[in-house]
């Protein structure tokens, strides 16, 4: 058996109704998932942070086309 030192992330789950952005509190549709964990934004949020976090980010999950009631 081989080991390595690679990690694979699992696929981020689908945002729900419950997650909420961790800037404003409203209904999180974009979820950037960090070496060091998630951060969860509103669309406008996303955006306004957009520049500094999506070099940074492991992966980029984008759910603002879906509508949540």
């Amino acid at each position: 058996m081989v080991v390595t030192g690679t990690v694979t992330p699992a696929p981020p789950s689908t945002l729900t109704h419950a997650d909420r952005c961790d800037r404003c509190g409203a209904q999180a549709r974009v979820r950037v998932v960090l070496g060091a964990g998630d951060l969860l934004f509103c669309a406008h949020h996303a955006k306004a942070y957009e520049d500094k976090l999506r070099n940074a980010a492991v992966e980029w999950v984008d759910e603002s086309d879906r509508v949540n009631p």
